[in-house]
């Protein structure tokens, strides 16, 4: 494996980090997660944008087109041969004695390497299980930041449950988003999913299904949903990088519909490859 460190890049096993790195004692970082299909890395520039809104939401003096962030990624496609995976990145404050307030002069450190990711089929054919969880988490769920934690707590509720994810809601009247994913519903043909504030990430893959359903004349609305219209939601769906699209077929031990993926969820996608050759969203 070849790791990208700043500029740099390294084999796997020179890939290490400084214990007073801010990332590995505050979480004081952010992140991304690209998926690589034929080689090429899907919707980059729009997860570039969204790393870039991140940063500069915490304050990290890391600026991607100056340091020409997407051209070293596309180089450790190259020289791993990634074909079908994806590339995990991370930036953080960088290595500084460790003190809460943001240090001065520390430098950014970023690391990027591959992933093995590949597509879903079982679970986009048949649907998940999902359990719910309420949303426990800070108030800026808009930064896709290192601190993961209540992420990962949650994921391992589901886990332990034999689900394959949780989603979070507010109050009974307020569903946000999954431990990892975005969260959609159907009703009457038309497509629902929160909006983007600071209580969901704004999910790149959430972004293409709004260009997906422009395409194929699917209607959508950004709203808050309840917990009631997501049991007795048509269809429920995930989204995100890895999971591309992926139905909800149960959720607690309440089947969705009939317990089987919708024609929604289908038609999205089927329609999944056919329309990915947009260059950017934020231009759609």
């Amino acid at each position: 494996m070849i790791v990208l460190k700043n500029n740099e890049f390294i084999e796997r096993n020179e890939a290490t980090i400084d214990m007073e790195d801010r990332g590995h004692q505050f979480g004081d970082g952010v992140y991304e997660v690209v998926r690589v299909y034929d080689g090429e890395a899907f919707l980059l520039q729009d997860h570039l944008d969204r790393l870039q809104y991140s940063l500069n939401e915490v304050e990290i003096d890391y600026d991607v087109n100056e340091q020409r962030l997407s051209q070293l990624l596309q180089q450790l496609i190259d020289k791993n041969s990634i074909d079908d995976g994806g590339i995990y990145l991370q930036i953080t404050r960088g290595v500084a004695p460790r003190n809460h307030p943001y240090p001065e002069g520390a430098q950014p450190v970023l690391f990027a390497y591959p992933l093995q990711l590949s597509r879903p089929l079982k679970s986009q054919a048949q649907g998940i299980t999902t359990i719910l969880q309420k949303d426990f988490r800070w108030l800026r769920c808009d930064i896709k930041s290192l601190n993961l934690l209540g992420n990962v707590m949650t994921k391992q509720k589901a886990h332990n449950a034999n689900a394959n994810e949780a989603i979070f809601f507010r109050n009974e009247d307020h569903v946000t988003e999954g431990s990892s994913t975005n969260v959609f519903i159907v009703k009457d043909g038309k497509l629902y999913t929160h909006p983007a504030d600071n209580l969901i990430l704004n999910g790149i893959t959430r972004r293409y299904i709004f260009h997906l359903a422009n395409q194929l004349n699917i209607p959508y609305e950004e709203t808050v949903f309840s917990l009631a219209d997501l049991k007795e939601a048509d269809e429920v769906f995930i989204t995100s990088t890895s999971a591309e699209v992926t139905p909800v077929v149960d959720i607690e031990g309440q089947k969705i519909a009939n317990g089987q993926p919708g024609p929604i969820s289908q038609k999205l996608l089927d329609g999944f490859f056919e329309y990915k050759n947009v260059d950017q969203l934020t231009n759609v």
